[in-house]
């Protein structure tokens, strides 16, 4: 199973920031929330394969014609793309709201380590995909979530009902598009028979005051 990254749990605490130390009392409640995060997580994850059509700023998916310049950049040079999505589960969620009533910064620690929980799981199964498609000389682009650039958010619903998600794995989307449980993700994720040599996380994202960029 994924496992936190601590690295990375601190970085979504601030604490790669100047004057972020890291004393004994938070590095044991890091350590007392992290292994509870991990005992009340349940990941799952599907993805399904769909043909892709590429227009001028837009982009043709699993029944979706999604006008966005930043998705059609993303995935130039790319026939097909998997739907993904994946989620810690609804335990979590529970387990966050608990830590709030039972400790100052429980809940902050608790959201910090899913997060870091999440992406290492969804790095595990996107190395599982590449391998599903490796023989055909296909190579994965990097996940590009509802919400990203002008990535309309309003596709969290359609895409997870392409994927069946609110039935197989019990991951919807409310009113607000807001996925429940929250600790999830939705993806695209282009295939190309190119590698992907372009920069990703922070080195390609253009919001230098981001409080969470890495240095």
């Amino acid at each position: 199973m994924a496992e936190i990254d601590w690295g990375e749990a601190r970085r979504y605490l601030g604490l790669h920031r100047p004057g972020g130390e890291v004393d004994g009392a938070l590095e044991a409640a890091l350590e007392r929330w992290g292994a509870a995060v991990t005992a009340a997580a349940r990941p799952r994850a599907l993805w399904r394969r769909f043909p892709l059509a590429l227009g001028e700023e837009r982009v043709s998916l699993a029944g979706m014609e999604i006008h966005s310049a930043h998705l059609r950049r993303h995935l130039d040079g790319c026939g097909a793309a998997f739907l993904f999505a994946a989620t810690l589960g609804p335990e979590v969620d529970r387990l966050t709201r608990r830590a709030a009533l039972t400790e100052v910064s429980g809940a902050a620690i608790c959201q910090a380590c899913a997060a870091s929980l999440l992406e290492a799981y969804c790095d595990e199964c996107c190395a599982r995909m590449a391998e599903e498609v490796r023989e055909e000389g296909l190579s994965l682009r990097r996940r590009f979530s509802p919400g990203y650039g002008d990535f309309s958010i309003r596709f969290q619903r359609p895409l997870l009902d392409a994927l069946e998600a609110p039935k197989r794995i019990g991951l919807a989307a409310t009113e607000a598009m807001m996925l429940t449980p929250t600790k999830s993700v939705t993806a695209v994720v282009g295939l190309s028979p190119e590698p992907d040599c372009r920069p990703g996380g922070c080195a390609a994202c253009g919001k230098a005051d981001c409080a969470y960029r890495r240095p």
